[in-house]
Order: C-alpha cells, then sequence, then structure tokens
C-alpha cells in the first residue's frame, strides 16, 4: 500500500507476494547450511575411519613363550643331630696312692645357674682391642697380631654371653669346671666382710653356716697390705668370669663392695698397698672392672695404682746411670716388693706386667712400663740361659730364675730357678708367640717338670702354669687341661657348710700355704677360669 499526492492510500499490485517470497528464500538457506555441515562432518569422521583401518601399527616380534611343569625338588633326608656336651674322657698317667687318689675321668656334675640376667650371644667389645694378651707391649697399629678370641671383642670379649659358652666348649672347659667356678664365687660372697673385703684370717665370721672353716694362719694376715691384696684376688674372680659392678647380675653387690673397700683403703699418693704385690693385685681388679664398665668413678683410682707401678719400676742399673735426680725414661726394668733398687723380684714383676696390661686394656695411661718389662724379660732370660741361641725351641728347655740383680754385671748367683711360669707369661703378655724359642722352651719346661700330678699341688705355679700353656695353645694345653681342670673340680670341697665351694690351703707350698684357704681358692678359681678370662694367642700351628 502506499499514499498519492493527494494523500488517499492505494495498494500496490504484487507488495504482499513479494513478502512471502523473501521468508521462502530465508528458509532454503537455513536447510542448505545444516546440510552442508552435516556432510562436511561425515566426510571428516569418514576420513579419520578410513586413516584408522588403513594404517598399520609396526610389527613387533614377540617371542614365543615356552610353558614348562617343574618337578619339586627332592625331600632331603634330615639326619639327627648330634648332641653337644662339654665333658671330655680324661686319661691321666698318674700313679695313684692312697693319699692322692687319681682325679676321675669323666665329671658328670650338676651345672650350676650362671647366668646373668642380661645375657647377648655377642660378645661385648670389653677393653681395648689392640690390648689381648699377645699384643707386643700394648703397642698400636695394623701389624699386631690378635689372639683368636681378639678383634673387635677385646682382651675381655669372652667373658660373657655366647663368646664365653663358644670359650668354654672349644677350649675345653666342662659342665663340671663351669659348675665350680660358681661355687667359688658363692663361697665368696658368703666370707665377704660387711665393708666389702675379704679377710684372710677372720673370714669364716662372715659365713653363717657350719661347720665353720678354719681361720688363716699367715703371720701378718689382717693387716691391710694382706687384705687389699686378697680382696684384689676375689674381685679378679669375678671379673674374670664375667660378673661386674653394674650390669644386672647375681653378684652385682658383692663386686661393687669389693671396689668400693679397695678404693676406701687407697692412700693418699695412690697406692694400693705398700708393697707391689698388693698394689699390682687391686690395680689389676680395678682396671679390669673400669675396662669391662667404663664406669668413670673408677678411673682415677686405676690410674693412681698405675702411676705407682711406675713410679716404682727398677731402672736397669747396669746401664749408663741418668743425671742425679732424674729417671731414664727408656731404662725400665723390674719391680722389687717396695721402692727401687738393684733387685728385680720376677713373682712381683709378673703381677706388675698383669696389671699394665689389664690397665692398657682400660685405655689408661701406662707410660713406658711395658718397654722396661720387655728389656728385664729379654736381659733376664738370655742371662741365666747362656746357650739359649742354639736351643730348640719344641725340644730344648729354658729356666727362669727368682730374683735377678741389674747392679751387677752378671746378674748376680743363679739361686731358685722355678719361675718359668712367671717367665712365660710374661713373654705372653710382652709379645712372645707360638715357635718362639723363650716361649717355647719355658713352656717344656713347665710341661716336663711343673705339671701337678695331684692336690694339694703349689697353687701357684699352677695358676701362671695354666695361664701360659693356655695362651700357647694347641696339644700341649689339651694335655694340661685334662690333668689339671678335673684335678681342681674333684678337690673342690663339696657340701652344705661353710668349707662348700672352696679348695683347702694345706699342701698347697708357696706363700698359698701360708695364708690360707681364700688365696687358694682364688688361684684354683682363677685356673677354671682360663678359657675365657683372656683372649688366646693364635696358636693353630703349634702342635707342641
Amino acid at each position: 500500500m502506499t499514499t498519492d499526492v493527494n494523500g488517499n492510500d492505494e495498494f500496490v499490485d504484487g507488495a504482499e507476494d513479494g513478502s512471502e517470497e523473501e521468508d521462502d528464500r530465508r528458509q532454503g538457506s537455513g536447510w542448505a547450511g545444516w546440510l552442508i555441515s552435516f556432510t562436511f562432518h561425515a566426510l571428516l569422521i569418514g576420513l579419520m575411519t578410513t586413516i584408522y583401518f588403513l594404517v598399520k601399527p609396526p610389527d613387533v616380534d614377540v617371542p614365543p613363550v615356552r610353558v614348562a611343569t617343574i618337578e619339586p625338588p627332592p625331600k632331603k633326608e634330615e639326619k639327627p643331630k648330634e648332641e653337644r656336651t662339654l665333658e671330655t674322657t680324661v686319661e691321666l698317667d698318674v700313679q695313684a696312692d692312697s693319699d692322692h687318689p687319681n682325679p676321675i675321668s669323666q665329671l658328670d656334675l650338676p651345672v650350676e645357674n650362671s647366668e646373668r640376667e642380661e645375657e647377648s650371644d655377642n660378645p661385648v667389645a670389653k677393653g681395648r682391642e689392640e690390648a689381648v694378651a699377645d699384643s707386643e707391649m700394648g703397642g698400636s697399629g695394623a701389624f699386631m697380631a690378635i689372639g683368636a678370641g681378639g678383634g673387635s671383642s677385646g682382651m675381655f670379649g669372652s667373658r660373657t654371653g655366647g663368646g664365653k659358652k663358644r670359650a668354654v666348649g672349644k677350649f675345653g672347659g666342662s659342665k663340671g669346671s663351669e659348675s665350680a667356678v660358681d661355687a667359688a664365687l658363692r663361697w665368696f660372697k658368703k666370707h665377704q666382710s660387711p665393708n666389702g673385703m675379704w679377710d684372710p684370717v677372720k673370714y669364716p665370721a662372715n659365713c653363717t653356716e657350719d661347720p665353720k672353716c678354719e681361720p688363716g694362719k699367715y703371720s701378718n694376715v689382717g693387716d691391710a697390705e694382706t687384705t687389699m691384696a686378697m680382696t684384689g684376688y676375689a674381685v679378679l674372680c669375678f671379673l674374670g668370669a664375667g660378673y661386674d659392678h653394674q650390669t644386672p647380675n647375681k653378684y652385682k653387690a658383692v663386686v661393687k663392695k669389693g671396689l668400693d673397700y679397695m678404693i676406701s683403703a687407697q692412700k693418699a699418693d695412690g697406692s694400693l698397698g705398700t708393697h707391689n704385690y698388693q698394689n699390682a693385685i687391686a690395680t689389676m681388679a680395678l682396671a679390669e672392672a673400669f675396662a669391662m664398665t667404663g664406669d668413670p668413678a673408677l678411673k682415677t683410682p686405676a690410674q693412681n695404682g698405675v702411676n705407682t707401678i711406675l713410679a716404682r719400676q727398677n731402672q736397669d742399673l747396669a746401664k749408663a746411670p741418668a743425671a742425679a735426680g732424674t729417671k731414664d725414661p727408656y731404662g725400665g726394668f723390674g719391680w722389687d716388693y717396695s721402692a727401687p733398687n738393684g733387685r728385680s723380684d720376677s713373682s712381683v714383676t709378673g703381677w706388675n706386667v698383669m696389671a699394665l696390661k689389664s690397665a692398657l686394656a682400660a685405655q689408661l695411661n701406662i707410660g713406658n712400663g711395658m718397654e722396661g718389662a720387655k728389656q728385664w724379660l729379654e736381659k733376664v732370660w738370655k742371662a741365666n740361659n747362656p746357650d739359649w741361641a742354639k736351643l730348640d725351641p719344641y725340644k730344648g728347655e729354658s729356666v727362669f730364675p727368682y730374683q735377678y740383680m741389674s747392679d751387677q754385671a752378671n746378674g748376680g748367683a743363679p739361686g731358685h730357678q722355678g719361675l718359668a711360669c712367671v717367665g712365660a707369661v710374661c713373654a705372653v703378655f710382652l709379645g712372645h708367640h707360638a715357635g718362639d724359642t723363650m716361649l717355647e722352651s719355658l713352656c717344656n719346661t713347665i710341661m716336663n717338670k711343673q705339671t701337678p700330678a695331684a692336690y694339694p699341688c703349689n697353687t701357684y705355679y699352677m695358676y701362671y702354669n695354666t695361664l701360659a700353656i693356655f695362651q700357647v695353645g694347641g696339644e700341649r694345653f689339651k694335655r694340661w687341661n685334662t690333668t689339671v681342670r678335673d684335678m681342681l673340680v674333684n678337690a673342690q670341697k663339696k657340701g652344705n657348710g661353710c668349707f662348700d665351694g672352696s679348695w683347702d690351703w694345706e699342701g698347697t707350698a708357696f706363700h698359698g700355704y701360708d695364708v690360707g684357704r681364700v688365696l687358694s681358692t682364688a688361684y684354683c678359681c682363677l685356673s677354671l677360669e682360663v678359657y675365657y678370662r683372656y683372649a688366646q694367642v693364635a696358636a693353630a700351628d703349634n702342635k707342641k
């Protein structure tokens, strides 16, 4: 519809038809767009499908898998395990008589429960590693010889736990010997004084059982000097069996009281007795307790005892004397009973060497004490065995004297020559090994002339000799052990009275006869602890 010039409306023909055609064109173009979109996507999908089916992945060779049937292994036949026993059959070539019956050949004694409250199957490191018995002068370094029981376990590593059990089995201990050790420790416990000491005369008063033991008869017993030594001996017996004053065990309080007594009786100058016997034995006990526990309360008392040993060591007076008022640090020698002089007593020197060895294990300062002792050992042995260079180490015998006078060119009169036992132990502790002429020849003398036939015997010799022969090991110790072990077990007093667990002292000779039951029991107990008390020298090739 339009408007003319006169203002009248008029219809234009075909205008309405044009609008309808416009709508039709729009609808057609919309369907065309949908068709084009559908066709495009269909073609795209078809193309992708074609690619998927036409393109092959690379061929991969897959190895063939063979399936096999494995037959189960045949069941092994279990063999019955052989039971181990610590008992050994003993054959002795000893003439029997009514006074000294042969030791029984097979012991089947009840075993006392001597195990600690806390035990480990692995030996604990107790004592300085290089301080095993045969380490030369206790020096350190990669070339030191370490005994079979040494290594990380140290000098005292076989005293407890699995190490102790293995040592008993390996070296020839028995149920009887271990039972005897524990019985001896019970005896010491019953006879300890309230203040912790062991009095060699009045000890029976501390026991509540009857019949009572006889009192000691030593002329000077009861004085502080002898009591100090007896207390040191007893404490060494407990320590030797692995019982210290700190690790939970049934003898802990007993050992603690003994150590406390020795410390309380130590003099202002640090000495543990006027005589070098007492000081050495007590120092040895304190040093071993310190080495086994690391108790700081023991370090200073033990070191003071060592300082006394060093201060009292003799000088070799045959050498050029040091300047007035001085001491040659490299001129050390042996020890006498008290103050330094020209006389070196082999017995006293032996205890001081052992004390220094234990002090070394405790990492205490031992100065040049061991070097001086080695000079004493070499000079005294050679002076008393002038043909030493010609000795056959496996057949020859050598001697060692009771004393040596270093202020005389020839060492003075030979005198008593029966201390091969002390010479042999000092040789081991100062670095001599199996195959060495000095050690072998001294041990030959021990085996041929000092093997005890029956108890009572010289218990002092027996203690030293057992320690020496154990250290060289081999067939020689087997022969020694089959005699001495059962002799001691058989001779121990048994019963419910005051005597039970001790050894008689009458007829034991040397100074054991004078002091009495405390000392005889200590020597016998220490001898039965030999299997685990110190690490043994590696002597596998020694067949003597």
